[in-house]
């Protein structure tokens, strides 16, 4: 029996969407099952998605590079080895990317221990066509969304870390609510020296009103940047 299901409409519908993806996405689809794993290639790759697959989770690990948005579509049974537990040591590892699951034995309990250990879906062959294409978008969408942000905290931390020390008290005491005239009495220094290192900061971090700046300084604060936690008055 086929491990999927056909539905014209929704399958036509899906694969308008999914085109739209970014070509640079890659689906990795883990299973000991060759038909299935082709059957899933040749599935994926008619909507517009590059697919890479593999046995095993060891030859997966070999070769994949999360460097673009990606996800795992991953059997729950292997020979040899379990799709849970890798999922776990994945996650001990800081191997980010989201999984779907897809099981011909699946329990309520493989389901919920599967879905609490961060997967997109768990899908009970035989699945329908549609199911696993939505699964794969949204699970793609996460990863971009990550990779996104990720991008923009490696900016924001190269843009934080070209401000001079004054000029980081500045903006630091700018997030916390200080304005001029009370950041310069704390700083012991002139209000107009404190507007030319205000003004010197948020060109380097690229803002334009004092919201972003806050907003800049704080999400590396959230983040624990060094350079944006020290205190303004533990420097000379």
């Amino acid at each position: 029996m086929s491990p999927f299901r056909f539905d014209a409409m929704n399958h036509a519908n899906s694969a308008n969407r999914v085109c739209a993806e970014p070509a640079a996405s890659k689906v990795f689809v883990v299973d000991d099952d060759e038909k299935l794993r082709e059957g899933l290639k040749s599935l994926l790759e008619s909507v517009g998605f590059h697919v890479e697959t593999f046995p095993s989770t060891a030859l997966f690990c070999q070769r994949v590079q999360a460097d673009v948005p990606s996800c795992l579509i991953l059997d729950v049974r292997l020979k040899g080895e379990s799709g849970l537990e890798f999922q776990e040591w994945a996650a001990e590892n800081e191997i980010v990317m989201p999984i779907v699951f897809m099981s011909g034995y699946g329990d309520i309990e493989m389901s919920v221990r599967a879905m609490k250990g961060g997967a997109i879906n768990f899908l009970t062959k035989p699945f329908r066509e549609q199911d696993m294409i939505e699964s794969v978008t949204e699970a793609l969408q996460r990863d971009a969304a990550r990779l996104l942000k990720l991008n923009q905290s490696s900016t924001l931390r190269e843009q934080f870390s070209t401000l001079t020390p004054r000029e980081r008290d500045i903006a630091m005491l700018v997030a916390a609510g200080y304005m001029n005239k009370a950041a310069a009495s704390k700083l012991e220094l002139s209000e107009m020296t404190v507007k030319i290192y205000r003004a010197r900061a948020m060109k380097k971090l690229a803002v334009r009103t004092t919201a972003e700046l806050v907003r800049k300084v704080r999400s590396l604060q959230i983040e624990g940047d060094a350079g944006a936690t020290d205190d303004p008055l533990a420097r000379d």
